[in-house]
């Protein structure tokens, strides 16, 4: 299949990714941008995945203010120097930073949520099943209380900007674009309201 250079810089110009990665994912696609980009996202995913054991070497800190009134720093490690100098990468964590300061997040992943929590919730959401068939109970339990925490944990939530991606999504996709580990190492939130 022949692939304009105007389709390969369109999903280029969307996702950061390589001219390469970008011009197999519109093949496989057909030509169509969308499931293009789809392609793409899942392949992050597996990419980010694949280099989960590489140590954490260098990174940057991500700030945002919001009105003098909230704000947020995020530590985004990175692999090396060169990728954590990238002003793009500045802005992976600005974006992050971002989040935090419109989200509020408790935790950064699920491993992070305290048993008592977890307990608490399950208590609570094991009064809203009773009734229910006993083979779909254990499943409705589930999903209520990934439903509950999915607001609290950083990784799951909702990117702001594009509610089709996860934080997780956003971090995965970095990873494929600078060919490097990327992770959240911490991240505060401070507000002056109370």
């Amino acid at each position: 299949m022949d692939i304009s250079t105007d389709v390969l810089k369109t999903l280029r110009d969307k996702t950061g990714v390589s001219v390469m990665q970008c011009k197999k994912a519109l093949e496989e696609a057909g030509g169509d941008i969308e499931k293009a980009e789809v392609i793409l996202r899942k392949k992050s995913g597996a990419a980010a995945e694949k280099k989960g054991d590489r140590e954490l070497g260098a990174g940057a800190i991500g700030s945002y203010v919001h009105d003098g009134s909230i704000g947020s720093m995020v530590l985004l490690s990175c692999e090396t120097d060169f990728v954590s100098k990238n002003p793009e990468f500045g802005a992976v964590a600005r974006e992050v930073a971002m989040q935090v300061a419109a989200s509020n997040p408790s935790f950064l992943t699920d491993a992070d949520i305290p048993a008592e929590a977890k307990k608490a919730a399950e208590d609570v959401f094991q009064k809203e099943v009773e009734g229910k068939p006993e083979d779909m109970k254990a499943k409705i339990l589930e999903g209520k209380l990934a439903s509950y925490f999915r607001d609290q944990v950083l990784l799951d939530q909702l990117y702001i900007k594009d509610d089709s991606k996860t934080i997780r999504d956003l971090i995965n996709e970095a990873s494929q674009k600078f060919g490097e580990r990327i992770e959240i190492s911490r991240f505060a939130r401070f507000s002056a309201r109370s």
